[in-house]
């Protein structure tokens, strides 16, 4: 079998990940090292994600790593991959899927509805500001850094009344004792790619993609590539104000599609069906480009808009 070096951040989750592929990977009798690379992302820590404006800020450094044969795969939170690879990486497995909906988390409040007016809720995300904020305007949003047991501790704290998480990480770090309520997909979509892993690998490395073609899941592959086709139209990353989580229905996929105002003044929301996962996110791309979402993400773009305040 063979010798395999992992790439991954430092962070709680991102070890849990990579320790969670290398554990398949040894059962299969391979001798896996996991090396830890501080990335861009993970040195930028007092700056709202929304304002770092840094495409691949959490993979960039890890890739170099990769091109320069230091490791031989990489395991990334899907949702942190922009959606146009180097022609030198491709993705050789998507794991299956953990729960992609975002949660509520509080000690206090059980409900996003049941918080009190203008109630401190922390959030590192314009997508999930914009969604709160359209059903809840009375709310204070505040910008939330840190690893999972940082963002949890200041919520035990009393820094806020609630903070805004995705279930996924929640689940795979066994710390689900706060949350109080899984959101809807029609109250809060969902980033594309959240809650799916991805492992990259160089292209052509067709020796290392053999090994990992036990780990490609067909449903994680097809839904994760439909909303991130979705996210290519829009020109969108993963701080942006898009939502998109397409689901099997049958042998069809239902795509949905959010393009929101940070403010939550205006939300966007196309769902259709279809069967070839490229072409749906295509399409409700662009439906959502003619129904103004291009005239929304200028402004974001453009720095016009305001990123959730520092507490």
């Amino acid at each position: 079998m063979a010798r395999l070096r992992i790439g991954t951040r430092g962070s709680q989750l991102a070890l849990w990940q990579a320790n969670h592929i290398a554990s398949l990977l040894r059962e299969r009798g391979h001798e896996i090292e996991i090396t830890i690379i501080k990335t861009t992302g993970d040195k930028i820590t007092d700056v709202a994600l929304a304002n770092v404006g840094t495409k691949g800020m959490f993979i960039k450094e890890i890739e170099e790593a990769l091109a320069d044969n230091r490791v031989d795969l990489a395991v990334h939170s899907m949702k942190d991959l922009p959606t146009q690879l180097s022609p030198v990486f491709e993705i050789a497995a998507i794991p299956v899927r953990e729960d992609p909906r975002d949660v509520f988390c509080s000690v206090l409040y059980g409900a996003i509805d049941q918080l009190p007016e203008k109630a401190r809720v922390g959030t590192s995300s314009l997508r999930r500001q914009a969604q709160l904020k359209a059903i809840r305007p009375d709310l204070t949003i505040f910008s939330l850094r840190g690893n999972v047991d940082t963002r949890l501790r200041k919520l035990e704290d009393g820094e806020y009344g609630a903070i805004i998480l995705a279930a996924a990480g929640l689940s795979r770090l066994g710390k689900r004792e706060l949350i109080r309520e899984t959101i809807s997909i029609d109250t809060m979509c969902p980033a594309a790619g959240q809650g799916s892993l991805a492992v990259e690998i160089r292209a052509g490395d067709s020796a290392t993609a053999e090994h990992l073609t036990f780990l490609d899941n067909a449903s994680a592959r097809a839904t994760t590539t439909c909303e991130r086709a979705l996210l290519n139209r829009l020109g969108g990353g993963c701080q942006v104000p898009i939502g998109a989580l397409a689901e099997v229905r049958g042998l069809r996929l239902q795509l949905t599609g959010v393009v929101a105002r940070p403010d939550g003044t205006k939300i966007l929301r196309e769902v259709r069906e279809g069967t070839d996962p490229d072409q749906l996110g295509e399409v409700v791309g662009q439906s959502l480009l003619k129904r103004g979402a291009d005239v929304i993400l200028r402004e974001v773009y453009g720095l016009t808009v305001t990123a959730p305040q520092q507490p």
